[in-house]
């Protein structure tokens, strides 16, 4: 069996049994975290183990991005300017609609490792432009050679319809592409990539069509995750007719939800609703502030994501940051407002933002025995930061350094399921400058397909 031990290292387990070791080791056995603590002892058998010299190093559990919409990647920074209303009009109607499936795998793949690149070993991966099973095989295909922990889950396009075509509203989830990823590439339940539906949600679709899809996920067992904001919703009292059924609770999980009144959010969570914000993205493109602070206030931490790469960079660190800065802000503000002083202390201490991106994204997976803390038995998915790097030392408080300053360069290794993807600074990763070329073709030509039909790109 194959083992590593990572001795001497800084170790923010994130696991309330272990805690925050200054002096700690890892060891990993096979694919499974054996023991974390300081000085352990391999005697005779450290000459068949692989030593780690962690010395001026931050050991963390690998990040777990949330929510990526990871088939724009060869788009990147393209949206930049878009308000929402833009995105669904130029990217849904537009550009989403001249993608082959070739876009869709590269996209996925150099996506993916970027994000492992970045210290994220789990990635949701919300796949919403799949017309065609071609389309969907190639962002499965691209997250399984990437070697990333994903949850794939599969969404539908939402192009404007064209003449005889009902609207993507009054179109059921696909009961047979859902049966078909199961009973192919993604049948194990506790493989490194799985399932789950990216639905519409009773914001996006008819009253019928939300009711049918959340059966659908309910029936096989998957999370099933929805978008909720962006305008006026598609069917007015649609939640309470939801919970009135029975089909809102555990496994279902809001994407943004700014605008939920009060009322329902307690619902919501009394059920064990799951809600994952993508705090950067939501104030770009005008969703509205995110409702980080107002789930903390009752008690529920939130998921982070990315979002989109058309319009910001794929550094979930740098979300978790915009997250708990964001809600310092409006923390001190409306202590401004109501006693005119600035509060005595701050209201989220920065454990909470790496909590957010390790071991609440493992739960809202429904996979916290597995992953989102280094713990003995757990999938040994971890990051190694390099603490003697310029912009990090002296470093007073690990966490900090983890949460407010620490950024890709510092990302020296990366370790999914016991085996490394990164090390010593550099992806692993082979033909990476011809992945580059790859996607740089095919978003050249997203552009320029678009413009020849007339699109707004």
């Amino acid at each position: 069996m194959r083992r590593t031990l990572i001795k001497s290292a800084t170790v923010i387990s994130m696991d309330d049994a272990i805690g925050d070791l200054s002096g700690g080791d890892v060891l990993v056995e096979g694919n499974r975290i054996a023991d974390v603590r300081p000085s352990i002892d391999l005697g005779s058998g450290a000459t068949e183990a692989e030593i780690v010299d962690g010395t001026g190093r931050i050991i963390i559990p690998g990040l777990i991005n949330a929510h990526m919409h990871t088939w724009q990647t060869g788009l990147r920074g393209f949206a930049a300017n878009w308000t929402l209303l833009e995105y669904f009009r130029r990217m849904h109607a537009g550009l989403a609609t001249v993608f082959q499936p070739a876009d869709i795998h590269i996209a996925t793949l150099v996506g993916a490792l970027n994000q492992i690149n970045h210290g994220v070993t789990t990635l949701v991966d919300w796949c919403h432009n799949n017309p065609t099973p071609d389309h969907t095989d190639a962002a499965v295909r691209g997250l399984i050679e990437s070697g990333i922990r994903a949850a794939f889950f599969h969404g539908s396009p939402k192009p404007e319809p064209k003449p005889g075509e009902p609207h993507f509203s009054e179109v059921p989830h696909p009961r047979r592409e859902v049966e078909r990823l199961l009973a192919g590439p993604l049948a194990a339940r506790d493989g490194l990539v799985t399932l789950g539906l990216a639905i519409l949600g009773p914001h996006y679709s008819t009253l019928d069509v939300a009711m049918h899809d959340f059966r659908l996920a309910r029936e096989f067992k998957l999370i099933a995750s929805m978008h909720q904001g962006g305008g006026p919703a598609k069917t007015q009292g649609g939640w309470e007719r939801l919970i009135e059924a029975g089909l809102v609770g555990t496994g279902v999980n809001v994407v943004h939800g700014n605008d939920l009144p009060d009322e329902l959010l307690d619902r919501m969570i009394d059920l064990g609703v799951s809600f994952s914000v993508t705090p950067e993205n939501e104030m770009i493109q005008g969703h509205g502030f995110p409702i980080t602070g107002r789930l903390l206030n009752r008690g529920v931490r939130p998921t982070i994501g990315i979002d989109l790469e058309s319009v910001l960079a794929g550094d979930l660190l740098s979300a978790a940051r915009v997250a708990l800065s964001m809600q310092r802000a409006l923390d001190n503000a409306e202590s401004r407002k109501a006693s005119g002083a600035i509060p005595a202390t701050t209201t989220i201490a920065v454990r909470e933002a790496l909590c957010w991106i390790t071991t609440e994204g493992a739960r809202m997976l429904g996979r916290e025995h597995q992953i989102g803390s280094l713990t003995p038995g757990k999938l040994a998915d971890l990051v190694i930061i390099n603490a003697s790097d310029l912009n990090l030392c002296p470093v007073h408080d690990p966490l900090a350094t983890v949460v407010m300053q620490t950024s890709l360069a510092n990302i020296e290794a990366v370790m999914i399921g016991g085996v490394w993807k990164k090390r010593n600074g550099r992806l692993l990763a082979e033909g990476l400058e011809t992945k580059k070329e790859l996607l740089a073709q095919s978003g050249r030509r997203l552009v320029q397909d678009i413009e020849r039909q007339g699109g707004a790109a």
